[in-house]
């Protein structure tokens, strides 16, 4: 017999869910609509009860002013509004009758005016009340993402926003910005990743090189010429090792501080002086000033760096003869304030802008120098900004600079 085909199977289904439509924008919830309702339905609440009340009182007022100002007793008008005299004409009855209402009247309306003012007046208070409340509640997600914002400003870049609720504008934007933290948070991870190892890499074969150079100058068989040049090559070496520094230093303190203790801006200073102390006998500085103990909130190791690097531009850039640099720390106005102040060359006020761009020194730009790589302002304004504080060069009368730096306690 012949075999019997088998019946075609069942494509198999899909795996994949439909995306659903999404709803058209004049349905979605957005903040446009909830204000419209909001503020409608509360607009129209305040009319039904403003006209109630306005009913309630004109009904009063209707039945207060249509009562008789007077009533008949045996036959005689009597009145206890109304003067109709004790023999009036039919006249004088009318006349006194019409003012007598028309007063009644009067009276009814005033009345409804008062009472009609003083319901506005209480309808006015609930409403403003009532729509600070609302508006408070309408707009606490803005509150949330300007809290998580700030705490974002202060380096803690883990922060999201998460905000829960109808899909509105004011979620789309918290969205948004949680996704422009995620690209900031992995920016920043990059970079620091990048310094870490640009550090390694850079710094490994410049130190190979000064061992051996300082190897071959330690060889007493080494010809002048082979010793000079190696002194030249293992200077340039020592002067790259410094560049390298420098950048890797400049590039980090660009960033907020995120770990602060407690450091003491006198002592900081007095470190930076012992480090150049050496350097400033030997060309004849004289190093002075009073160093009062104020406590800042930060990094020991680059609050160091600014001090010791204005001190060393201070010693460095100084006089020829009777040079001398001042040192001091106070507590000014809530901020610790650390002024380094030299003797030296005139310098023009225009130039101090340029003195803390990267390889810019007075009057040379990215030229060879013995006395720095020209980064050693520039990393100093970046340390101050990352501690919130700033870092600020006068020209001095007679010569020389007052620097600056400001921070918060």
């Amino acid at each position: 017999m012949p075999s019997v085909p088998a019946p075609p199977t069942a494509p198999p289904k899909p795996t994949w869910e439909p995306k659903q439509p999404e709803p058209a924008y004049w349905l979605r919830p957005t903040i446009r609509i909830r204000l419209t309702l909001l503020y409608g339905g509360m607009f129209l609440i305040a009319g039904i009860l403003l006209l109630s009340i306005i009913y309630m009182l004109a009904a009063q007022a209707l039945h207060v002013g249509s009562e008789l100002p007077f009533r008949i007793v045996s036959g005689r008008i009597v009145s206890d509004v109304c003067n109709f005299g004790t023999n009036p004409t039919p006249d004088a009855i009318n006349a006194a009758m019409n003012s007598c209402v028309n007063h009644q009247r009067q009276q009814a309306l005033d009345t409804l005016l008062n009472r009609s003012l003083l319901a506005l007046v209480g309808l006015s208070v609930i409403a403003f009340a009532f729509g600070y409340a609302m508006a408070g509640r309408v707009l606490s997600p803005l509150g949330r993402i300007t809290r998580t914002a700030r705490r974002v400003a202060g380096t803690d870049l883990s922060r999201r926003i998460e905000l829960d609720g109808p899909d509105d504008e004011l979620k789309e934007l918290a969205d948004t910005f949680d996704e422009m933290l995620d690209r900031l948070e992995r920016a920043f991870t990059a970079q620091q990743r990048f310094v870490g190892n640009a550090s390694h890499e850079l710094r490994t074969p410049l130190a190979i090189n000064r061992t051996l150079l300082e190897v071959h100058l330690s060889d007493p068989q080494a010809p002048p010429e082979l010793k000079q040049l190696g002194k030249t090559l293992l200077a340039t070496n020592e002067r790259s090792e410094q560049l390298v520094e420098g950048l890797l230093l400049l590039a980090r303190s660009d960033n907020q501080i995120v770990e602060r203790k407690p450091v003491d801006l006198a002592e900081v200073a007095s470190r930076a002086i012992d480090q150049t102390r050496a350097e400033a006998e030997e060309l004849a500085v004289e190093i002075r000033g009073e160093r009062s103990p104020v406590v800042v909130q930060g990094n020991g190791v680059l609050l160091e760096r600014i001090a010791l690097n204005l001190v060393q531009n201070a010693v460095r850039y100084n006089v020829p003869e009777h040079g001398w640099v001042e040192v001091t720390t106070a507590l000014q106005s809530g901020h610790a304030v650390l002024v380094v102040s030299n003797t030296g060359p005139v310098v023009p006020a225009y130039e101090i802008d340029n003195l803390f761009e990267p390889f810019r020194r007075l009057r040379t730009e990215r030229t060879g120098s013995d006395k720095g790589v020209g980064l050693g302002l520039s990393i100093a304004r970046s340390v101050a900004r990352a501690h919130g504080g700033r870092i600020v060069a006068e020209p001095r009368e007679g010569g020389g600079l007052v620097m600056r730096v400001s921070l918060p306690v």
